[in-house]
């Protein structure tokens, strides 16, 4: 057997300023939906952590071909700056390479820039044109992901317990959910994994705009995973997530959300959706007392 030994380099430039593109680079949601390089090709994430020490396992699939096992942990992460990760490729329990991987984001005129470099050791077959090919197509995916990425967080003084309960109670969410001034109308609430919210949101000029939220995962005490719908059973409008991080003495709050398209990520924005968000959020602050 020989062992091969290449340094690849992979660069993107991305309108999404660096907060989305590191979103979309380590977001367990937003690699699910990026990762796979081609419509013929699926990819199965049977784990995923995005934290240091965190591990992420999936299982990529391509008719004919035997399923190749990926096996990744992540070293640091500097959020919005850079992260390093290893990453270990095995088929019918043959390693076929290592990797230390990279990733270098900046700010770049009104975007970012993303830099990854894969060490790479090929040890059962040369893996080297499969990481070009596989990680050139993976990123073209990545930065349309990240261009339709909006992300908001604040730090809300409160204990992550708090958070969650106002998350996940059925008499809480309804109380806070939307910007100042709106309010809801309940049509159907579960809101355990796999529970959906039926619901009318109401402007203060009486504007109604029916919502469905559809419930995929509940991580205690640190992620919820959702889909907004237009309507009940509406088209998606996009695929969400809120995290719950502790900082000092509070929760640091981020909700991502990708949008179905560029443009309907481009038309919430100048429809004043990152205002109107963080507003959201802080009527969330003042439910919990924060």
């Amino acid at each position: 057997m020989t062992t091969r030994f290449a340094t690849l380099v992979f660069d993107r430039e991305s309108a999404a300023p660096p907060a989305a593109l590191w979103r979309a680079w380590t977001d367990p949601q937003a690699r699910a939906i990026w990762s796979a390089p081609s419509p013929a090709v699926t990819v199965e994430y049977l784990k995923a952590e995005s934290v240091i020490g965190g591990e992420e396992v999936s299982i990529c699939r391509a008719e004919g071909q035997p399923d190749i096992r990926c096996a990744f942990r992540w070293l640091t992460m500097e959020p919005a700056r850079r992260s390093t990760n290893t990453e270990i490729l095995s088929a019918g329990g043959t390693t076929l390479s290592a990797a230390l991987v990279t990733a270098e984001i900046a700010a770049h005129g009104d975007g970012a820039a993303l830099r990854l470099t894969v060490q790479l050791t090929s040890l059962a077959e040369d893996m080297e044109q499969g990481y070009v090919q596989g990680f050139a197509a993976g990123l073209d995916n990545l930065v349309d992901v990240a261009q339709r990425t909006m992300v908001l967080d604040r730090v809300i003084a409160a204990p992550i317990e708090a958070l969650w309960q106002a998350w996940t109670d059925p008499q809480a969410l309804p109380e806070w959910w939307g910007p100042d001034g709106f309010s809801c109308r309940t049509r159907r609430i579960d809101l355990r994994e796999g529970g959906e919210w039926v619901f009318d949101m109401i402007a203060p000029d009486g504007t109604v705009f029916p919502n469905h939220h559809k419930y995929s995962l509940h991580d205690w005490p640190r992620r919820i995973d959702y889909t907004l719908h237009w309507g009940e059973d509406g088209p998606k409008h996009a695929d969400a997530s809120v995290t719950f991080t502790p900082e000092g003495s509070g929760t640091r709050v981020m909700l991502g959300m990708i949008f179905a398209s560029r443009e309907e990520c481009e038309g919430a924005k100048a429809m004043g959706a990152v205002a109107l968000g963080q507003q959201t959020l802080g009527k969330l602050a003042r439910y919990v007392g924060a």
